[in-house]
């Protein structure tokens, strides 16, 4: 059928048309019995607890092995037009190379007791394009 167009064609170009339907039928089939990376870190859900001024993040992610540990990247603290601050944190998964064959989920607690850029809008971001954006008060005792 898809191969109609051929019929006219000269052998060399049927024999290379052939190949390329192979070549691809082969890297199909490869690509299938590969195990796969993990593709995605996505939050679960993510709260600040203010009795232990920590962010408290669960995360949701594929892999083999369930002790996966998650740090953060922070990045700069930016004022805000109109008021307010913003702080983007990248979410580190220890190991994202790790092949997508389970589903977990674990629940990590990040201090927050260093950081300066308070009270602020923390937007936390996972890859490929996973988004969370919680408001973090000041640090109790601290002056406005």
């Amino acid at each position: 059928m898809w191969l109609e167009p051929l019929r006219g064609a000269s052998l060399r170009a049927q024999a290379v048309a052939s190949l390329r339907v192979l070549l691809l039928a082969t890297a199909t089939a490869a690509a299938a019995a590969m195990p796969h990376a993990a593709i995605a870190d996505n939050f679960a859900a993510v709260r600040y607890d203010a009795d232990d001024d920590t962010l408290v993040v669960t995360m949701q992610y594929r892999g083999t092995d369930p002790n996966h540990l998650f740090s953060l990247k922070w990045g700069r603290c930016k004022d805000l037009p109109g008021g307010g601050r913003q702080i983007v944190a990248e979410v580190i998964d220890s190991q994202w190379r790790d092949a997508a064959r389970e589903d977990f989920v674990t629940t990590t607690r990040f201090p927050l007791s260093d950081l300066s850029c308070r009270p602020a809008k923390i937007t936390l971001r996972s890859a490929p394009r996973f988004y969370y954006t919680i408001q973090v008060p000041a640090r109790a005792g601290a002056s406005p």
